[in-house]
């Protein structure tokens, strides 16, 4: 939901910053996925609407979940967020946190699109390949999409590669018309 991610962007930007500040980027980024995961279980969500439970009881138990590791810093961004009740947009904290992380580190995410499953020796090369047209590590999101009909079609940030049957195909299509 685009307000949810509006309302938890100065939470992931504070995070961020925290994390950057203190070098510990990837122990934030692993605390935020264990906090995402816990706050949308269905009885975790039933105690975060319940007006009845204090926050700060909600905040220890957040806390105790997400177990060992949870540094103090942390533990602090978990209170924060139980007190202005907005522990239900962790899921959304951590994802924006993540692009930041992303961005920081020089990551790209590529959405792939393929007919059919990729084997790990393509999905190696297709790595490979767009690290040196981008000059950036790459990160893929496979998913199946038998639209497609065969080949491949990836998406990193603003640019579409389209190399899939179906791509070539409306191509031909395009070009007979005029």
């Amino acid at each position: 939901m685009a307000e949810n991610l509006t309302v938890a962007r100065p939470y992931a930007d504070a995070a961020f910053e925290l994390a950057r500040a203190g070098g510990s980027l990837g122990a934030w980024a692993d605390v935020l996925e264990r906090l995402a995961v816990i706050v949308t279980d269905e009885r975790v969500v039933s105690g975060i609407h319940d007006p009845a439970l204090a926050r700060d009881r909600l905040a220890r138990f957040v806390i105790e979940v997400a177990g060992k590791g949870v540094t103090e810093e942390q533990g602090n961004f978990v209170r924060l967020l139980a007190e202005n009740d907005r522990l239900a947009l962790l899921p959304e904290i951590r994802e924006l946190f993540l692009a930041l992380k992303d961005k920081e580190e020089g990551v790209l995410v590529a959405d792939v699109a393929s007919a059919f499953p990729l084997d790990d020796a393509t999905l190696a090369q297709i790595r490979d390949d767009l690290s040196q047209r981008f000059h950036s590590r790459i990160q893929t999101a496979v998913r199946i999409d038998p639209d497609l009909i065969g080949g491949v079609r990836i998406a990193v940030n603003d640019e579409v590669i389209d190399a899939s049957v179906r791509g070539k195909l409306a191509a031909m299509a395009a070009s007979l018309k005029n």
